[in-house]
């Protein structure tokens, strides 16, 4: 709930946001998701460098990726024409779902059936 306050408020959830953001005419929707990749980074390498362990002792473990220019920015576009086209990425959904903003439950249906079917293909599709 606080996520979602949070991208309400901050209008990271706002389709005029996401627009101009789209058009390179505005930081504000930059500035965010910039900010929330900085502080990941910060996050991630103090878990790595401290070996900070979860609330149930166990060892966080973070597996390297696999390094592959071609499906991160094929993957990157899909995902952002997706984006541009709902008007919204998966957080901000469900924000404007609680904000009575009935239409996005289009835009949820087809990400869950988008989903699935990836799930169907997923063996029969290069990775």
């Amino acid at each position: 709930m606080f996520f979602g306050i949070v991208l309400i408020k901050s209008e990271a959830a706002s389709w005029f946001r996401i627009y101009e953001m789209f058009q390179f005419k505005s930081f504000h929707m930059f500035g965010i998701i910039g900010s929330s990749v900085g502080l990941g980074i910060i996050v991630i390498q103090f878990i790595k460098r401290f070996r900070i362990k979860s609330f149930f002792g166990a060892e966080l473990v973070i597996a390297p990726k696999e390094r592959s220019v071609t499906r991160y920015l094929l993957g990157g576009i899909i995902f952002g024409l997706g984006w541009a086209l709902a008007g919204a990425c998966p957080g901000p959904m469900f924000a404007l779902l609680g904000t009575s903003f009935t239409p996005i439950l289009i835009v949820i249906c087809s990400s869950v059936l988008g989903t699935f079917i990836y799930g169907v293909l997923k063996d029969k599709l290069p990775h």
